[in-house]
């Protein structure tokens, strides 16, 4: 009798969700997701290739854009599975270790890109306000630390996320509202007490990406007050243009997060549609997006993919 009652608290597996009345055409839906994913992985791919092998290309700007292009290749790779597995398989199913993982690896992944883009403004900031010793600040021993402390801070602070859900039990309906599985909306399935579960999730936001946020803005403040300062207005439109990729980059990363956070938190019963949409849109826009911006927009990558694959 307990084993039942422990099996009835206790999924094995939660139930993950396409999209809801179209069933039917699952696979012709999952022909967009496909492409978007091999997209990104194709994008990403060919951006750390062309700065792999251009020792041109080997500076602190480049290298940074090379950590982005790898940790959204890690968030796409991180969802594939259960998306296509969805549209393709008609498989919903995922077992609690599975989703717990996946958490693990989908909220490392998106902290250690939120760090990342930080290092890029920080790298921006020196490159504009600061020029002369530009290359004496970010040297690569301090680049290589930077990528480390991006890498180790996301490990560390998500690492709790799945060993708390590990804890609770789980006595209402496991359907989540996504193709994969995140913290907030496994944790609403949880019957027990989650306020620990909580109050560190609290802490997590405000002290990685909200804190990300305020000092990229902070970055940008200082260089758009450098920038103001410049009197030649053709110059000062070139200064602002070597920042239009890295901005357009954190549009499309924190947008969807914010607005994601605050359904969770503040909006009582969300529209399923709603939430499918900006989850979708969280995490595969910036992965797919990301090297089409900077391929479009800086010109020293936009060269030499045309000459890599126009001979």
């Amino acid at each position: 009798m307990l084993a039942g009652n422990d099996t009835k608290f206790h999924p094995a597996v939660f139930i993950l969700t396409g999209i809801p009345g179209l069933e039917d055409v699952h696979v012709w839906i999952s022909i967009p997701f496909f492409l978007m994913y091999v997209i990104s992985i194709l994008g990403n791919s060919v951006i750390l290739f062309i700065i792999k092998t251009d020792p041109s290309l080997h500076e602190p700007m480049y290298i940074f854009l090379s950590m982005l292009a790898v940790t959204d290749l890690g968030i796409s790779l991180s969802t594939i599975p259960t998306t296509l597995s969805i549209y393709w398989f008609h498989s919903r199913e995922i077992s609690d270790d599975a989703c717990f993982a996946q958490v693990f690896f989908i909220h490392s992944l998106t902290l250690i890109e939120s760090s990342v883009l930080l290092s890029m403004a920080f790298d921006r900031f020196v490159a504009i306000c600061n020029p002369l010793r530009y290359a004496s600040i970010l040297t690569p021993p301090r680049i290589a630390k930077m990528g480390l402390v991006s890498l180790l801070r996301g490990i560390v602070l998500i690492l709790p996320l799945p060993i708390l859900l590990k804890q609770h039990r789980y006595c209402k309906d496991s359907i989540l509202s996504q193709y994969y599985c995140m913290h907030q909306e496994v944790l609403l399935l949880a019957c027990s007490d989650t306020r620990f579960n909580i109050i560190y999730g609290f802490f997590l936001t405000v002290s990685s990406r909200e804190l990300d946020v305020l000092l990229i803005l902070l970055s940008y403040v200082m260089i758009f007050r450098s920038v103001l300062s410049i009197a030649c207005h053709v110059k000062r439109l070139k200064v602002l243009n070597t920042c239009i990729s890295h901005v357009c980059v954190i549009l499309l990363f924190y947008t969807p997060h914010i607005a994601l956070a605050v359904i969770y938190r503040f909006v009582k019963n969300p529209s399923p549609i709603l939430l499918l949409v900006l989850g979708n849109v969280y995490m595969l826009v910036p992965p797919l997006m990301n090297p089409i911006v900077y391929s479009v927009k800086t010109q020293a990558i936009r060269v030499r993919i045309i000459r890599a694959f126009v001979k």
